[in-house]
């Protein structure tokens, strides 16, 4: 990874802050894009201890789309190329929130604002040489449906069917991301990182979240995957495929309905286009 470029969104805790540390290690120059505070400035500190070249972090809310909107106009004023693209950053709320922009919060921050992100960055990935695009979904995206009439918050919430949804919509968005990008040099994939101990659990009651770690893996385990489809050679041309905890396997079968995939797309463009700063 030496002289390689990595934006990885969530970067500051959990599996992003370790896969950070574990890219930042093989030599890749480290962007984070998260939202400023004390926990990302303890990031930068702790990621810069080990990195071989300057860490930073381009500030971003995702639960604004002209927030990022201006994280990408600040990328594209320092750089003119990007290695990888890691879109890690989840949320899970256990009761219904709005983004800035009106959508439920899950497939806002979850979907949406990373869908926008990477469109706004497809120039500067095809600029570089073999370029890749992973995607952080869930196995949960299994029990996902895609209901584009509870986007907007529109229907009763449930935090579970929610995030589901939100992961599967990850899954089809990278699946259909490959198709497009089909005869570049930019590869799109996704992946379950397993059951992690990680703070997208902080809003659940107290009593699950201990539960949750005493069953879940630890980021550290759970960045493997990350950090392999980030880096590992044997991947370069691998694209439109789905790993889970490092091994290749079958998503939701929902992945091969290309019709599906398109009108997620579609409507996912539609929806990031009439918002404010378009």
């Amino acid at each position: 990874m030496e002289n390689k470029r990595v934006l990885i969104t969530g970067g500051n805790s959990g599996i992003g802050k370790v896969a950070a540390i574990e890219l930042a290690k093989l030599g890749a120059s480290m962007v984070l894009a998260c939202k400023p505070g004390d926990k990302t400035e303890a990031a930068l500190v702790e990621i810069n201890a080990v990195a071989h070249q300057p860490v930073i972090n381009l500030p971003v809310n995702l639960a604004s789309l002209e927030s990022v909107r201006d994280l990408v106009g600040e990328f594209k004023q320092r750089y003119d190329s990007l290695d990888v693209l890691i879109n890690n950053a989840g949320v899970f709320p256990a009761r219904k929130k709005l983004t800035d922009d009106g959508f439920e919060l899950q497939i806002g921050v979850n979907h949406l604002s990373h869908f926008l992100l990477t469109n706004l960055l497809l120039d500067v990935l095809r600029a570089t040489s073999s370029a890749r695009i992973v995607t952080v979904s869930s196995m949960l995206h299994k029990k996902g449906q895609i209901d584009f009439g509870s986007f907007r918050g529109e229907k009763k919430y449930n935090s579970q069917t929610a995030y589901a949804q939100s992961k599967l919509a990850n899954v089809l968005f990278s699946v259909e991301l490959a198709r497009r990008l089909a005869g570049t040099d930019v590869t799109s994939n996704c992946l379950h990182p397993g059951g992690v101990r990680t703070d997208i659990m902080r809003d659940l009651p107290w009593l699950v979240r201990k539960l949750v770690d005493l069953m879940f893996i630890t980021p550290e385990e759970g960045a493997k995957t990350t950090i392999k489809l980030a880096s590992d050679s044997s991947l370069a041309e691998v694209t439109g495929k789905y790993f889970d905890q490092t091994r290749l396997e079958h998503c939701s079968q929902l992945a091969e309905d290309e019709d599906l995939c398109g009108q997620l797309w579609q409507e996912s463009e539609q929806m990031v286009e009439h918002t404010t700063g378009s």
